[in-house]
């Protein structure tokens, strides 16, 4: 007997950072990766075209028998989750949202950084927890253009990305954030070069990691979690260069 995996998908190949952590927490789960990387980035496109995309990708992981899926995209998730959790009211989903509470909650400062993407620092989403969770300290956000396609292409060390990264941090940091949000799954596969850019001025906070917890918690309320002692199985599908993805899995995932 197969065990059910857990479907999980994003525009790319960030949402690996993601399976990495579910992982972790939930060895004997079996997981369904997708990666839409012909449509990646999703960053700049409307809601319409990205709730259309994940249409089909849940098509696709409930075809491969997903018990439950996380939408392992903050863009996506701002976009679509409410629509398939309407749509597929029987399947549970988790969502990606940048990780502004415990930001507010940790600063010295009083200030803190969001770096994400276009779509999610746009999203009533990402403005109505900023509003609740933020509303006593300053926020400065910040777009991540170039660094999805860096992760994409595996140029997270080439100039062009460190120049990128000393920009769009230095203005934080400038601005004295002591707390930043990663606001993209793709961001955490730049964290070594990142953290080499800031040092001890600044931490970051990778909600991959919540993520993963909030995921087990649902799997455990709606007695979906794996009890059998079956070995586990790791698939990946993309929408792209499946000899990338797969690169990508060996080199980064190892």
């Amino acid at each position: 007997m197969n065990i059910q995996p857990i479907g999980i998908f994003d525009s790319g190949f960030g949402g690996l950072s993601v399976w990495k952590e579910i992982k972790q927490i939930l060895p004997h789960e079996s997981m369904y990766y997708y990666a839409d990387s012909i449509n990646c980035p999703y960053g700049a496109r409307s809601d319409k075209e990205i709730t259309y995309f994940c249409e089909i990708i849940v098509e696709k992981l409930l075809a491969q028998g997903a018990k439950a899926i996380v939408v392992a995209c903050n863009t996506a998730t701002a976009s679509a989750i409410a629509y398939l959790r309407k749509y597929y009211a029987d399947i549970p989903f988790i969502g990606m949202e940048p990780a502004i509470k415990p930001a507010a909650h940790k600063t010295k400062t009083g200030k803190i950084g969001v770096l994400a993407t276009q779509g999610t620092l746009n999203a009533d989403t990402f403005h109505n927890t900023r509003k609740r969770f933020a509303s006593h300290v300053q926020v400065f956000t910040q777009i991540g253009y170039g660094l999805v396609e860096a992760v994409e292409n595996q140029t997270m060390h080439s100039p062009e990305t460190i120049h990128l990264l000393e920009q769009y941090l230095g203005y934080m940091l400038a601005n004295e954030v002591d707390q930043i949000v990663l606001g993209c799954t793709h961001y955490p596969f730049l964290l070594p070069q990142m953290q080499a850019i800031v040092g001890t001025q600044a931490s970051f906070i990778n909600p991959a990691i919540a993520v993963a917890r909030h995921t087990r918690e649902l799997l455990l309320q709606h007695d979906l979690l794996n009890e059998t002692k079956e070995k586990p199985t790791y698939s990946f599908e993309t929408s792209g260069d499946i000899a990338k993805l797969l690169h990508f899995v060996e080199t980064q995932l190892a």
